[in-house]
């Protein structure tokens, strides 16, 4: 397995992370051990887990993913081994269970949010703490258009966020911050205020990237490189689109489009018919759909590592086998072209 330094800091990590979204609703505490227990036996060291999570949130699984992860590792003895990130959850109508609803990055919510998954981790220390998506109204979760609102102002200050991130650093609760569902500007402005102000840094930012969604490229990329805070990506089969099960309008007993057919990010008739471009491709060369897709986001520079999450070991097995899949310039070259009649498809 690759390893790769999260950001400037001395914590290497996986290139394949374990996603943990799908424990305690579509997995059991069992299956989500087994599954933990087949990737560290691949090298994984990095999981990605959230306090929101289960995945859609709800009052009944909040905190589960978590929970699972931390009774794996006290199972396993295993904490000294692995990387374990986690979020903060940001603000939104579906979250009212969370804090009251009244959700901040702020010292309180911070503290009381950083508190609670260590105790549901049975850890006590995070390795990387992250905010999961702006407090403001910005370009995310599919939004492109950027309408900007002077009225937009009650959100917390990034300062009082990082210097709430420090405290939390000097008392050892977590060793390095990190960003997620960020735009360009708000990266660049956590970097700009960590190193005017010295403050923690941002050592990644995790947004979601896969071969219909390539957003990532545009704005994100050089900052990416030239700061050395590196993508940890999320959805890079995008909703298991790109495996291709789900084409010729097949919803397999399940899976999880069936279980949230609300979730249409990756459905729309331009992701579907660049889906099937790619899946003919990996076929016509004689690759799994799934596993090109992986070995693609694994390939970019910015990479520092590929959140995979599945609910079965056999998909899983699947997806871990894209470590070692190097793809040709042939095969490059034709997903270029692909990407190029149909550019981010599925935003």
């Amino acid at each position: 397995m690759k390893m790769n330094k999260l950001g400037r800091t001395d914590i290497s990590v996986s290139r394949i992370c374990l996603g943990t979204m799908t424990f305690g609703e579509q997995n059991t505490e069992t299956e989500g051990h087994d599954q933990l227990d087949l990737a560290e036996e691949h090298g994984v060291n990095f999981l990605d887990s959230a306090e929101m999570y289960s995945f859609p949130a709800s009052a009944e699984t909040y905190g589960r993913s978590e929970e699972v992860v931390g009774t794996w590792m006290k199972k396993k003895g295993n904490r000294d081994r692995m990387v374990i990130a986690t979020k903060i959850c940001g603000p939104g109508p579906r979250f009212a269970h969370i804090r009251d609803g009244d959700l901040k990055f702020n010292k309180t919510h911070i503290k009381k949010a950083v508190e609670d998954s260590l105790r549901r981790l049975q850890t006590d220390y995070i390795d990387l703490y992250q905010t999961h998506w702006p407090e403001r109204a910005a370009n995310y979760f599919g939004k492109l258009d950027y309408e900007h609102d002077d009225s937009d102002d009650q959100w917390t200050p990034y300062e009082e966020t990082l210097d709430a991130m420090d405290e939390q650093v000097t008392a050892g609760n977590i060793r390095a911050f990190g960003v997620s569902n960020e735009t360009p500007w708000g990266l660049a402005e956590h970097l700009r205020l960590a190193e005017t102000k010295g403050l923690p840094r941002a050592v990644s930012i995790q947004n979601p990237y896969s071969l219909i969604n390539r957003v990532f490229d545009v704005g994100h990329s050089e900052i990416s490189i030239r700061e050395d805070c590196g993508l940890l990506a999320y959805s890079p089969l995008s909703f298991g689109v790109l495996s291709g099960k789900y084409l010729n309008g097949q919803v397999p007993d399940g899976s999880r489009h069936q279980l949230f057919p609300d979730f249409m990010r990756y459905f729309m008739p331009n992701g579907v018919s660049a889906t099937e471009a790619y899946v003919n491709l990996a076929r016509k060369h004689g690759l799994v759909p799934a596993e090109m897709a992986l070995a693609f986001v694994n390939s970019r520079r910015f990479l520092t590592s590929n959140i995979i999450g599945a609910t079965s070991l056999e998909q899983l097995k699947s997806n871990l086998k894209s470590e070692d899949l190097s793809l040709s310039d042939e095969v490059l070259a034709e997903i270029q072209a692909i990407h190029l009649s149909n550019t981010n498809p599925a935003p």
